[in-house]
């Protein structure tokens, strides 16, 4: 296969552990007989200190034209201060926008070796194994009428959560195809007992259902699947939820397991180039300094490989590469619980030793 990878390295430690991410690709590319090439482009902060907009039109185009993206990570500090729509974090909205990527996939994974890094008990946590997607284009993140105002010397704002049937039907469905593969269950997230968008959110996921027998629906409320994941992550199969809850859930997943360096994600649409990225964020207190942990970037790459590339058994040499490094007791700082640990790059050079 010969495939084009736009890499958006972005911000804070996003340059470190794309590194390692396209190491890994580069390498699997070599033991498979695969050529991929790679374009770098100006995102986000990067791009702002540029003197470009977050999403610059050329980047934009850069991944239009590719079979795939490859992010990093965007934000920093130095830049809240900003109007939305010129922070770092306006340019990642106007890409899933933009390439309407509308489902996202978040793996939440126990892996061996590093329980002791996780707040739960070793046999809460054993045997967790389950997805979010999340939807990604609608709910209040993008919902109009949106801002703030100032009437008799009173500030107030405004965010409009809006989802239309098909918004959530499409979701719904890339669930229902995950479950099939997985273990046959979905858990639909909500808040209906509350929020009407809630309400039409459950009806719609209900009739999705039916077209799918073999797999088993129920619908939990968003603080409840809070609690649950926490006193039983083992009984989650696939989670399908809207946009905001879906994005406080994941982190929340990450923590679970041990680390927000841990987990990829992958975000889908319907045509085009998909983006693929770690949930972490930019950490700009250890930026440079090779303390990140670029475990969700490669196996972020693996996702590239399965969705994108359409590579299955590639997929699963890098991932085994990578669950077998941390088995071994190979440790990036965030896991090393004051214990020695490997650089970004060394850990990255260790997966890329494994995949031989």
């Amino acid at each position: 296969m010969r495939a084009r990878i736009v890499v958006l390295p972005g911000d804070g430690i996003g340059p470190e552990v794309t590194a390692e991410a396209v190491k890994v690709l580069c390498a699997v590319a070599t033991v498979r007989g695969h050529v991929l090439s790679f374009e770098e482009a100006p995102f986000g902060a990067a791009a702002l200190s540029a003197g470009l907009p977050p999403l610059p039109d050329a980047t934009l185009e850069a991944c239009r034209r590719a079979d795939a993206v490859l992010l990093g990570a965007v934000g920093g500090p130095e830049w809240d201060g900003l109007p939305p729509d010129r922070r770092p974090e306006a340019g990642l909205l106007a890409l899933r926008r933009e390439l309407r990527l509308y489902a996202n996939l978040r793996p939440i994974r126990a892996f061996g070796g590093v329980a002791a890094a996780s707040p739960l008990r070793p046999e809460t946590l054993e045997g967790t194994d389950f997805l979010i997607v999340r939807e990604l284009t609608g709910g209040l993140y993008f919902g109009e009428p949106r801002g703030r105002t100032t009437t008799d010397g009173q500030r107030a704002a405004v965010d409009t959560l809006v989802y239309c049937e098909e918004e959530i039907r499409r979701v719904a469905r890339v669930a229902f195809e995950a479950a099939r593969l997985r273990r046959g269950r979905v858990t639909s997230v909500d808040k209906a007992n509350v929020l009407h968008s809630s309400q039409l959110w459950r009806e719609v996921v209900s009739e999705v259902a039916k077209d799918y027998p073999e797999v088993t629906l129920d619908h939990m409320l968003v603080d409840s699947a809070a609690m649950q994941m926490v006193l039983r992550p083992t009984a989650f199969d696939v989670l399908v939820t809207e946009n905001m809850f879906g994005d406080i859930l994941s982190d929340l997943g990450a923590g679970l397991v041990g680390s927000l360096g841990l987990l990829p994600s992958a975000s889908l649409g319907a045509t085009g180039p998909s983006l693929y990225e770690p949930v972490h964020g930019t950490a700009p207190d250890i930026a440079g300094r090779g303390l990140a942990n670029p475990t969700g970037a490669i196996l972020s790459a693996a996702l590239l490989l399965r969705h994108a590339l359409r590579l299955p058994e590639e997929a699963a040499l890098v991932e085994a590469a990578a669950e077998r490094a941390l088995a071994g007791g190979s440790r990036t700082a965030d896991l090393a619980g004051g214990g020695s640990s490997l650089s970004t790059a060394a850990f990255g050079d260790r997966v890329v030793a494994l995949l031989a």
